[in-house]
């Protein structure tokens, strides 16, 4: 029963309670070193020191499993920012085509408007445009 606990039932134990631990405590080394305080106490209050070379392989299991748990947590969390800033990226590139296009129509009106306003004179509107622009005509034709 002692054989089945220490080979089959505890790596077990640690494995899952590693992971858990590294999802909170998001530090390998503290991970592995609350594994090894634990293991220590039971290894003085409930076995002998024998215990003591299961606790270090105990402890060096909880070590890789927390490591590896905080790679792939890491792994995921860069991918859907990836994700995010690429979707971001898109948005924006799209809004701001459409604004340069938006802008550069309105410039363009703005100058057929000053061109029509010279010429004709007689558009309030588009004296506006000329005094937004900077021009000092006045509708004096």
């Amino acid at each position: 029963m002692d054989t089945l606990l220490i080979f089959f039932a505890l790596p077990i134990a640690v494995i899952i309670i590693s992971a858990i631990l590294e999802i909170l405590l998001k530090n390998p080394i503290a991970v592995a070193s609350l594994i090894f305080a634990i293991f220590l106490i039971v290894t003085f209050a409930a076995f002998d020191e024998t215990f003591l070379i299961a606790t270090l392989a105990y402890t060096l299991i909880a070590l890789i499993t927390a490591f590896i748990v905080h790679v792939l947590r890491r792994k995921h969390d860069n991918e859907s920012n990836i994700y995010d800033l690429v979707f971001d990226l898109i948005q924006n590139n799209s809004g701001s085509n459409n604004n340069n296009s938006n802008n550069n129509n309105n410039n363009g009106s703005n100058n057929n408007n000053s061109n029509n306003n010279n010429n004709n004179g007689s558009n309030n509107n588009n004296s506006n445009n000329n005094n937004n622009n900077g021009s000092n005509n006045n509708n004096s034709n």
